[in-house]
Order: C-alpha cells, then sequence, then structure tokens
C-alpha cells in the first residue's frame, strides 16, 4: 500500500477515538517511517513496508492509548521527554507553573529548591536547563517515574545538579531547601475522565484523595513545618475556594492563584 492509501484507511481507524483523526494517522505514520510529516506529502505515492507493524500502532491508539506512550516521547516545553506507562504525560499548562517559578528563582537568587512528584522529570529538567547554577532535588514515591525522570535527567545533561530521591513529599531531603514546586496528583476520587487518560495514565499521578486536594494541602503543611520560603503549585479548575480557605486557616500570609490559558483556575504561589 501506499503513504496515501495507508493514511486513508487510518484516518478512518482512528475517526472515533480521536479529534483530529487525519493528524494523528499522519503522526503515526511519520513515527513508523522515521520521517518528518512533509515526507507524507511529498511521497505519498511511495509503497510502504511493514504495513503490519504500523497497524499495531494505529490499534493502539484507536483503543484510546495516548499518543506519547506508543512513541515513547512527550513534547514538552522546548524538548522531548522520555514517557512510557506508569509516567503521567506532561501537560502544556504545567509549562506555566515553571514560568512562574522561574521568575521567582531569578528575583530572588534561588540556588537550591525541591520538586514533589517528579514525573518523567519535565519541572526539573526545564529548571536546570534555564538556571546553571540551580541544585534541585527531586521526590517520587514511585520506581517507574523516578526511572523516567533519571533518564531524562541524563538525556539533558542535568545529572551534576539533579538528584532524585524516593520519598514522600520532602520526608528524605535533608539539604536546606529555598523554593519547593510540586504538580502533585489534584483530582477526586470519584471524577469522571477520558479513558485515553484514567485507562492509561497512573492513578497514583492523577487521584489526590476522596475530595482531591488532600495532598495539595499536605505539601503546604510540610513547607511550612520546614520553614521553606516559596512553594508553587498546580491544581484543580475547581480548589481555590476550599485552598483559599484552608490557606486563611493556617495563617498563610500571602499567596495568589494564577489561571491556564483556557482561563480555568490552575495553580497557586505561596510565600511564607
Amino acid at each position: 500500500m501506499t503513504i496515501k492509501q495507508l493514511l486513508t484507511q487510518a484516518e478512518k481507524e482512528l475517526k472515533e477515538s480521536c479529534e483530529r483523526s487525519r493528524f494523528e494517522a499522519e503522526l503515526l505514520l511519520a513515527y513508523h517511517l522515521k520521517k518528518e510529516r512533509t515526507y507524507l506529502h511529498a511521497f505519498d505515492d511511495k509503497k510502504v513496508d511493514d504495513i503490519e507493524s504500523f497497524h499495531i500502532l494505529v490499534k493502539r491508539r484507536a483503543n484510546h492509548e495516548p499518543y506519547e506512550y506508543i512513541v515513547g516521547e512527550a513534547s514538552f516545553y522546548d524538548i522531548e521527554l522520555n514517557v512510557e506507562a506508569g509516567v503521567l504525560i506532561p501537560r502544556p499548562e504545567t509549562e506555566i507553573l515553571i514560568d512562574l517559578v522561574a521568575e521567582i528563582i531569578e528575583r530572588e537568587n534561588i540556588t537550591s529548591i525541591a520538586e514533589v512528584g517528579v514525573g518523567s522529570g519535565a519541572i526539573s529538567v526545564v529548571l536546570a536547563r534555564k538556571f546553571p547554577a540551580l541544585n534541585i532535588i527531586a521526590t517520587d514515591i514511585c520506581d517507574t517515574p523516578i526511572k523516567v525522570a533519571n533518564s531524562n535527567i541524563e538525556k539533558y545533561e542535568v545529572s551534576n545538579r539533579v538528584r532524585v530521591v524516593k520519598s514522600s513529599i520532602l520526608d528524605e531531603v535533608k539539604e536546606p531547601i529555598e523554593l519547593v514546586v510540586s504538580n502533585p496528583p489534584y483530582i477526586a476520587e470519584d471524577f469522571i475522565l477520558d479513558s485515553n487518560v484514567v485507562d492509561y495514565e497512573p492513578k497514583e499521578a492523577l487521584f489526590g484523595g476522596v475530595v482531591g486536594d488532600e495532598l495539595l494541602k499536605q505539601i503546604v503543611l510540610d513547607v511550612q513545618e520546614r520553614g521553606i520560603n516559596y512553594l508553587a503549585c498546580e491544581m484543580g479548575y475547581d480548589q481555590k475556594e476550599p485552598m483559599t480557605q484552608f490557606f486563611n486557616e493556617i495563617g498563610v500570609k500571602y499567596y495568589k492563584f494564577y489561571k491556564d490559558l483556557a482561563g480555568f483556575d490552575r495553580g497557586f504561589v505561596i510565600t511564607f
């Protein structure tokens, strides 16, 4: 079969699982051929070898498996991160969190931070690349994220300044820290998610408890107890009100919330 014929067939197979079925068919075929998407348009009459392997890729995507898990990579900020099942796929919204943290690091000349819940290592790797003098300790409770994060840390050659430890929140972080950043699980256990998320991405990285904000609140308490000056966290779109009440209850003097590109409340920054 030719490239054109394969794309037409794959587009039909992906209609129900993908909003942009043609685009995703092109992504998968470009990955299969190890070519850019532009190649598909320039040589659409070229015959394709090993069609069966391509059909397997399409079937996986038709079953709602995330594209990033299929190809083993996710685009984030200005880099390509290794990802696999068991690791949360980094979202564009988290780039806003990084920019806010970068402003604080630059303004306050911060040289030592911690990330709670390292996942793929997205936040730590980007910040380490932005700030050559920055040292980062990243924590996670699961082995797969620790393994994948370390692969990305090595990939971008920041292992001399980013260290990953297995720890619940900051329990195993003994060094002095000036700022903590986190994109923790914050979804309520009974919240209905799309099948491509709930059926494939790690539940430990999605659900933050019965209500959803339990882990967020624990991170705030731990950072406050450690006397760390700054905390920046991502949160759910509906958690501004309960988190505001919580901040006031525990005596947080300064906090601000920020929105994502869609206009939803997406996180907060605290100065203790």
